[in-house]
Formats: structure tokens, sequence, C-alpha cells
């Protein structure tokens, strides 16, 4: 009698311990810096690198990061608002003084959390604008920690203060008391047990979970030092085109990777750029459509252009003047440096005080002999430019003679 094996399904079995540390599926932690001209998609990139990269989910309704929080450096932004600050907070007739963390403390918090609870997660920190603020001063002596080892942990550790060690607590979920004799005592279901129990009991825990990540976390704490984990990543932009900007020093550069953000012509080929008037309601739209759509609007009077060719347009005459315009790799624009509406739409004017403006203040800002050549041309006699106005009445007729020529 022969026998015949049955085609059974083949059952894949996996095993997983929620106490054993992990490496955040492997994902190895990112430091790094966006540069590019303006409107080629840096924020956009952001949002892209943490989906893939990172495993971080982007919620479409909020349209929020998970996990992530964002900060934007300006003049103005000083280590305090980046580590954490000691504010007053009035109370009646009372003054109380509260610290409040800061952007980096606050998602640092997070990361230490993710590690002792092992779940498993990314965090991000994204910094839009660096070279606007001050870096090196905002950064601090946090600058030291941007240095990183093979287990993606910062080299070094730094030493932080009662205050910030409360904050990143804070951070952390917990529910700190600072005592008037100094002490901190955490605040648990009502139950206030001094900081050295609190530490005790969760060093305990951690042991029994076999969880090394959390453990270094909470030798850190105890310490009053901090160090960047292997889960969490920062991201920053900076536009090199901003006149107000701060040097970026070379031992401060070297800690990041960098990645140049080019033009990408091919991601919006498909875009056809429509000047429409409409005639029932009086407005100059820029209509953002697919090339393949077949136009049909009877209210609309229209003059079809292909946007990436405009845009290629204005690029090719920002380069041929690059004798007399500085950082030229810096001037020029993406495609996405006016972004529609949900309707598709930019107003006319928008293109007139945001992209004429652009070209008038700050790429020709030095010599405006390029424009008045171009505006001659098309309309042939002579054209001077004295004043903005001057050249943003001729926003169409500009816009059009590069698009044909």
């Amino acid at each position: 009698m022969r026998y015949n094996k049955p085609n059974l399904p083949l059952i894949k079995l996996t095993f997983t311990c929620k106490y054993c540390p992990r490496m955040t599926d492997n994902i190895k932690p990112i430091q790094k810096i966006l540069f590019g001209c303006p409107g080629t998609g840096k924020s956009y990139k952001i949002r892209e690198i943490a989906e893939e990269q990172l495993n971080i989910t982007f919620d479409s309704d909020t349209k929020i990061l998970k996990n992530t929080v964002k900060t934007v450096f300006h003049p103005e932004y000083t280590y305090g608002d980046f580590m954490g600050k000691l504010l007053p907070l009035t109370q009646g007739t009372n003054v109380m003084y509260k610290f409040y963390p800061g952007h980096f403390l606050k998602v640092l918090g997070m990361a230490y959390r993710g590690l002792i609870e092992g779940n498993n997660e990314h965090y991000l920190l994204v910094i839009d604008e660096l070279n606007r603020g001050n870096a090196a001063a905002i950064f601090g002596t946090v600058f030291q920690l941007l240095d990183r080892e093979s287990d993606h942990w910062s080299s070094y550790e730094v030493d932080v203060s009662e205050m910030e060690l409360v904050g990143l607590l804070n951070s952390m979920g917990y529910n700190p008391k600072v005592k008037t004799d100094g002490s901190i005592k955490i605040d648990e279901n009502g139950t206030e047990n001094p900081f050295d129990k609190f530490c005790k009991e969760l060093e305990i825990d951690l042991k029994n979970k076999s969880n090394n990540n959390g453990l270094r976390v909470l030798e850190l704490l105890k310490q009053n030092k901090i160090s960047i984990p292997q889960n969490l990543s920062i991201i920053a932009t900076i536009n090199t085109s901003d006149e107000s900007i701060y040097y970026l020093d070379s031992a401060f550069k070297r800690r990041w990777d960098w990645q140049y953000i080019p033009i990408d012509v091919n991601e919006a080929e498909y875009i056809i750029a429509i000047f429409k008037t409409n005639l029932t309601k009086g407005k100059e739209v820029i209509l953002f459509i697919p090339s393949y759509f077949d136009i049909e609007i009877e209210e609309y009077i229209f003059e079809k252009l292909n946007w990436i060719k405009l845009i290629n347009d204005i690029n090719h005459i920002i380069k041929i003047n690059s004798k007399t315009i500085r950082k030229i790799e810096d001037k020029q624009i993406g495609v996405w440096f006016i972004k529609p509406d949900e309707q598709g739409e930019i107003p006319l004017e928008q293109v007139k005080y945001k992209l004429m403006f652009y070209l008038w203040d700050s790429v020709f800002g030095r010599d405006k002999n390029p424009l008045e050549e171009i505006i001659s041309k098309a309309v042939k006699k002579e054209i001077k430019l004295i004043t903005y106005d001057d050249f943003v009445r001729h926003t169409e007729v500009f816009l059009m003679y590069l698009y044909d020529n």
C-alpha cells in the first residue's frame, strides 16, 4: 500500500518575547540635514523618511507624524527653548515657578519611556530652519551627544540639572514632585515615593524582563545624566538662500549626514498650470491639474502652460545670470515653491506676491537688468523697473514670454 503525503499548508510559527530588549526592528537611527532650493519638498521628504525608514506612522486625518516633536529655529530661539526653562506660574495671589521641558527634552523623554516599556517604536525630532538660529548656542552641551557609537547610542553622556531631570521625568510620563527640602518624589496613583525607591522598584522590574536598554536609561536617570538613545532620530532642514542665517561650523556639520534635495521634475511632470479667469466670480487663479484631464469649462477663460517647463525656464534665466547672482544653487526654485489648495488652485495674486517678489528681492536683488531685458523684449519697447510695483504689473507678460521663448 502506497502512502500519499497530503498537501498540507505550511504553517509558520513566530515566537516573540515582550520582555526581551529589541532593536526597534533593527532600525538604524537617522541624524541628517536636508538642504536644497526653496520649494523642492524638504518637509515632505522628512515625512517620507519617517514612514519608510523609521516606521513612524502618519495620521492622514490630523496630518501629524506619530512619536514626533517638531520645532523651528529662529534668531530668538534659545537653549531654554530646546532643553527647558523655568517660568513663573500665577495661582491666585501666589506666584510659583514651573519648569517647562523644551523640544529636545520632550522627545528624549518619549524615547526613554519607549525603551523602558520595550514598545519597539522609534521617535523623531524635526528641526526646521536649523541655521536660522544659533545652533551651537542652542544645542549647548547636547552638541557632545551627536557623536554615536556602533550600538547607536551617544558616545558620551552629559550632566543635567535637577530641574532638567524633573522636566525629563515629566516628559517620560511620570509625575515628579520637588519637595521643599529639594528631594524628588514620584507620584504614583496618589502615593508619593522617593525617587530612590521608585528607581529600585523599576530596576527590579526591568531586570526581571531582561530589558537592558531600559536599565541603561534608568542608570542615566540615577546619575542625572542624559544620552541620545538608539530609538531617537534627528532630522533638520536648512535654507541656505535665507540671508538672515547663522554659520554652521565644521565640527557641528561633520556630526550629521547630509542629503541634497534636488528639483525633481519627474515627480510632477503631469502637472499643467493654467492661467484662469472665472467669468462669474472675476477671480484670477493658476489651476494645477493632471495633464490627461480634458478641460471643458465654459465659465473660465484660460491660457494653458506646462508648470514644469515654466519652472525650468525661470531656473534657466537664473543660471545664465550667475555672474550677478550670489549662491546661485540656492536661488533656484522647486516645483512646490507655491503649493496649490485642495481644489488645485493658486490665486494669481500669490504668484505675483510670492514668486515674483522672490525673483525681485532675493534672486535679482543686486541687478534688475535681466528682468528689464526680458520684459522689454516681451512688450517690444524699453522698460525700466524702478520699483517692485513696476515689475509685478508685468507678471503675465513676464511668465508668458519665458514660456514661449
